[in-house]
């Protein structure tokens, strides 16, 4: 089916078809995210898939640097470059990796098994893969990829509502990252579709844009499914992380 045609489609139906297309694919749906929802995963498994899913925090702010890096336009940029230092922090803020590492924190991990863990193959290649298409692709492909953030907001109310449900003995103090995300995504959804609907005008820049989108999707698709391949299938549902202070 052909999404969009030889003309560019009115940008809010554009934006609908972004939308509907990147919804129906968001990793919200994925297996490991469903029973963490449910309160079904151990806390070695959670331990395991906070480890691993740090290596993708760690890399937002770079795929973020590239992004600005192929972009000319000093207008865009002057908003861009909030993102990186909404994760790395400043002097005064902490930002969102260190938000995440106090997440692992309070789960009973010290600093440096987050810091210096070994990850999944998978997770490596999804977050490094990323970082590459930043690099390699149109600056607006790599603001058009951003728009997972258009679901994030319900998925993390849900999964922040499932974590205090079903994980007491997660420290309520870690859950500082998701509360920021909530609103921060929102705003970066916002920044994304402002820009979108002044740059992204030809239906050629439309179709690169989903296509962007759609890539990223199925990214965090299959970061997800290297760690429950990992922590869920094999091993009868073992990690290295089932006992605090190891591995």
């Amino acid at each position: 089916m052909t999404i969009i045609g030889d003309r560019p489609l009115p940008f809010d139906e554009f934006v609908e078809v972004l939308r509907r297309e990147g919804f129906q694919r968001y990793h919200h749906q994925h297996p490991f995210h469903r029973l963490m929802n449910e309160g079904q995963l151990t806390p070695g498994q959670m331990r395991a898939w906070l480890v691993n899913r740090f290596y993708y925090q760690s890399v937002i702010p770079i795929k973020d640097a590239a992004i600005l890096a192929n972009c000319p336009i000093r207008e865009v940029r002057r908003v861009w470059i909030r993102r990186i230092l909404d994760h790395d922090g400043t002097a005064d803020k902490p930002g969102g990796i260190e938000a995440w590492l106090r997440f692992g924190e309070a789960m009973g991990l010290r600093r440096d098994q987050i810091l210096q863990a070994d990850v999944l193959p998978g997770v490596r290649l999804a977050g490094d893969a990323y970082v590459n298409f930043c690099k390699t692709h149109s600056w607006l492909e790599g603001v058009a990829s951003s728009l997972t953030e258009l679901f994030a907001p319900t998925a993390i109310e849900e999964r922040l509502a499932a974590l205090r449900r079903h994980y007491p003995w997660i420290r309520p103090d870690g859950f500082t990252y998701f509360e920021w995300r909530l609103q921060a995504a929102r705003q970066d959804a916002a920044d994304a579709l402002d820009i979108l609907r002044q740059y992204c005008v030809t239906a050629e820049d439309q179709r690169r844009c989903l296509n962007a989108l759609i890539f990223k999707t199925e990214l965090l698709w299959s970061l997800l499914d290297a760690v429950y391949l990992e922590y869920v299938v094999r091993n009868d549902g073992k990690t290295p992380y089932d006992e605090v202070g190891g591995p």
